[in-house]
């Protein structure tokens, strides 16, 4: 697909804008680097003083050099074993900040009907309350054990399965919006890293924001600069 500035910092491939918001009826996001600044597992690695090592393991995974996610997510939850439970807090509290936008462009999917999912290949801890603080109506993620106020190094597998991947998030996705009622071609996801290409790649409207070289090639909308309701530019609303 031929790309295209529409407006400086935003570059579109395969459609012409705009579209109309109301014709879709589900929107996810990912939420480290997302939906949110930071990610949440390298933060929750400083506590400890692993977090160089814990980001580069991010790094790499985001960038689509190590391919399978989940030995990547066990390999750095593992060194996270022994850091305090209030670690978590402490990073959501003084680290983690909503992205420049998200509240706005969540309110306008709201107010257009659309129903919103966060899916994500991070934590529960996290996601939760950022859904909370946003009002979105669907979270997935992954739930850290724990035991004697201690992580563990493990991840707790849940009803759906044992970790939110690439294609867990896919599957999210389409399973969310058949709940709805919904044809893919009716979903917009928005991320950033390699595991969020799979379901990038069954929606509608597949959109990168300030991702990595590999996501920003194959999203139809690439946010380069500025804040996430500069998706609304594109958009009847």
């Amino acid at each position: 697909m031929t790309a295209s500035t529409f407006a400086p910092g935003l570059v579109v491939r395969g459609f012409m804008p705009p579209l109309a918001l109301s014709d879709f009826k589900l929107i996810a996001f990912d939420m480290d680097s997302t939906l949110i600044n930071i990610e949440c597992i390298d933060e929750i690695a400083d506590a400890v003083g692993k977090k160089a090592e814990v980001a580069a393991i991010t790094e790499a995974t985001m960038r689509g050099e190590i391919r399978d996610f989940k030995e990547s997510l066990t390999r750095r939850v593992a060194l996270l074993q022994g850091v305090p439970v209030a670690a978590l807090q402490q990073v959501y509290d003084d680290r983690l900040r909503l992205n420049p936008g998200a509240s706005e462009l969540v309110a306008a999917c709201k107010a257009a009907g659309l129903k919103v999912l966060l899916v994500s290949g991070g934590f529960t801890f996290f996601a939760n309350r950022v859904r909370d603080r946003l009002g979105i109506d669907f979270a997935r993620s992954n739930l850290l054990d724990e035991a004697d106020g201690l992580l563990t190094g493990r991840v707790v597998p849940q009803a759906w399965g044992d970790i939110c991947d690439g294609a867990e998030k896919r599957r999210t996705l389409l399973e969310v919006a058949s709940l709805l009622g919904a044809t893919p071609a009716q979903c917009i996801a928005v991320g950033d890293g390699a595991n969020d290409l799979p379901m990038m790649s069954e929606a509608g409207l597949s959109v990168a924001y300030h991702a990595k070289p590999k996501v920003r090639e194959q999203a139809m909308v690439s946010i380069e600069t500025g804040g996430l309701d500069r998706l609304l530019e594109l958009l009847r609303h």
